[in-house]
């Protein structure tokens, strides 16, 4: 019996060596598997050769296999890191030449007397816009209005309290202007009239510093009105002297430096407590994107700042955004409305809907809601800041014009438009944004492509033009042409008659609803995106991040995006600045 055991012969230091590459990953598996862990240890010596055999293929085969996976991910990975930066030299050196140009523009033609005056007022979101997509060859363009600069209203708010710098939203008109083809006149002064008959715009100079000049009259061909709309106070008492708007720069730096005071003013020696409470009172009267962007802004200056840095006022700051209708974003959607509502109540900040201011003093606010049983009640708010963001009015010199035509009579909201914003009772007259009434709502959103589909039109208006007038000589050559001449020109009458046809067929403006955003605080955001045939509704920190990034792409220049995007970093880093300037 035992002769007739085979028994196997020991490894050979060959055999071993051969083992040895392997490793335990080439063996182990095929007796782990069946075998208890004190038979591993004796494979050595009990494993035949064609057992051996087998294993070093599969060990072999598996490292062969295992190498070649590790060889493809490194190359993967090193493609992709190539690319990543050879994509960030590109991008780099795309945005440096675009400052390069920005900075050094070429020289423009001079205006020609024989072509018309195109004279554009403002330079809001609708003049801005058209000035921009405008071919200035075709015009002697002038630009009238009293700030030398686009302003991205939309980050407004954020300058309020620091978070933004206001010079990093602001974009000096001829920077832009400068690189036109043809050159453009700027005039920086304010319309005070407009003469539809005469076609003259009266002006005049506000500066600081005045000069010789004594022109006050600009005649124009053409006339742009893109002068905006004032705060609406509806006839309310007080609210001028005693409320900060939130439409310019200066009310920006109005606001930061109240805020400011109030802080300081209420943590000054023996202040009394009702005093205290009043003076850290933050009263918004609007429930719109501005009224609620700044309460959300202003919280989060008192979360972040205000309470590490002045931690005197931690027990009495507050904020309250005071409505008069039922909810607040009446133009977001029903669940995003409630989302907002949810979140300010998280924050703190009190919201008093169906609220209507009646008066305004120095101190406090008199407001009339209705109670449980639904009797009107007059209530005292008071208040250490108060901040109007509703509606808008008519300006002086919009409604001056109006009143020159009889079309416009009907008209109480601004300058009554067609379809292709013309005002209506002109020919020579457009108007866009928020002084022109084209059934839309008064947003930066709708004035820009007004001013853009301006744009178009008048480009096309010139090249109709220039084809009429080669039609007439192309007619008169004809007349004196016989023969297969006469038959060449014809054809060359043809193609420009296709042309001018082609050029006419341009529509009447429509608006392209993109969707709205607010930010609401405590870094979330609303959102109200057109998506094909429907909206879609977000909220939250995923919509802040959209949020940020679309505004940012919305700035106007390259210069723009980089200064507030180091602002963003700058306020995250060392938090907003508590001085008073």
């Amino acid at each position: 019996m035992v002769g007739a055991v085979k028994t196997t012969r020991p490894l050979t230091s060959a055999s071993a060596a051969i083992l040895k590459p392997i490793g335990r990953r080439a063996y182990s598996p095929l007796i782990a598997r069946s075998r208890p862990a004190t038979a591993i240890a004796l494979t050595r010596n009990t494993l035949s050769r064609p057992v051996l055999r087998q294993a070093f293929r599969r060990g072999y085969a598996d490292h062969q296999t295992e190498q070649k996976v590790k060889k493809s991910t490194f190359g993967v990975l090193k493609w992709l890191w190539r690319l990543t930066y050879l994509g960030t030299f590109a991008g780099l050196g795309y945005v440096g030449y675009g400052i390069y140009i920005s900075r050094n523009p070429e020289d423009q033609a001079e205006p020609d007397p024989n072509k018309k005056t195109l004279v554009v007022l403002g330079t809001g979101w609708g003049s801005v816009s058209l000035l921009k997509k405008l071919d200035t060859e075709n015009y002697n363009v002038v630009v009238i209005s009293p700030r030398n600069y686009f302003l991205f209203t939309p980050l407004l708010p954020s300058c309020t309290t620091g978070t933004i710098e206001h010079r990093s939203i602001m974009e000096p008109v001829r920077n832009f202007l400068r690189h036109k083809k043809a050159s453009v006149k700027f005039y920086e002064a304010e319309a005070t009239k407009i003469d539809a008959a005469k076609k003259v715009v009266y002006i005049n100079d506000e500066s600081e510093v005045k000069g010789d000049s004594s022109a006050t009259e600009v005649p124009f061909d053409m006339l742009v009105v893109g002068v905006g709309a004032e705060n609406a106070t509806f006839g309310i008492k007080g609210v001028t002297e005693h409320s900060c708007f939130l439409k310019e720069v200066n009310d920006a730096q109005r606001i930061r430096k109240r805020i400011m005071d109030c802080c300081e003013t209420a943590t000054f020696k023996d202040q009394p407590p009702e005093e205290i409470k009043r003076l850290l009172h933050m009263v918004v009267v609007g429930g719109g994107p501005t009224g609620v962007e700044f309460a959300g802004e202003l919280q989060d200056f008192f979360e972040s700042d205000l309470r590490k840095w002045i931690p005197d006022i931690a027990d009495n700051f507050k904020v309250t955004l005071v409505e008069a209708l039922p909810t607040v974003l009446p133009m977001f959607s029903k669940q995003l409305i409630d989302y907002t509502e949810k979140t300010f109540d998280e924050e703190k900040i009190e919201i008093r809907t169906k609220t209507m201011v009646k008066n305004v003093t120095d101190k406090y606010i008199e407001a009339e809601h209705a109670d449980a049983s639904g009797k009107k009640v007059l209530e005292q708010i008071p208040y250490g800041l108060l901040v109007w963001a509703t509606g808008n009015a008519l300006r002086p010199v919009v409604r001056d014009l109006m009143a020159q035509i009889p079309a416009q009579k009907d008209s109480r909201r601004g300058l009554a438009v067609n379809e292709y914003m013309v005002v209506k009772g002109t020919e020579n007259i457009w108007a866009v944004g928020d002084c022109a009434v084209a059934n839309y709502a008064p947003t930066a959103q709708v004035a820009s492509q007004e001013g853009a589909f301006l744009a178009r039109l008048f480009n096309q208006m010139a090249k109709t033009e220039v084809l009429e007038q080669e039609l007439v000589q192309l007619s008169e050559e004809q007349s004196k042409k016989t023969g297969e001449e006469r038959n060449s020109v014809f054809a060359e009458i043809k193609d420009v008659q296709k042309r001018l046809r082609r050029v006419k067929q341009m529509g009447p403006f429509e608006y392209s609803h993109q969707g709205s955003l607010a930010y609401i605080g405590s870094e979330k955001a609303v959102a109200d995106i057109s998506v094909w045939t429907g909206n879609l509704a977000s909220g939250g920190t995923l919509t802040y991040l959209f949020w940020r990034s679309a505004y940012l792409s919305m700035c106007f220049s390259t210069r723009n995006r980089i200064l507030v995007l180091l602002d963003w970093i700058k306020s995250s880093m060392f938090g907003r600045d508590v001085s008073r300037e």
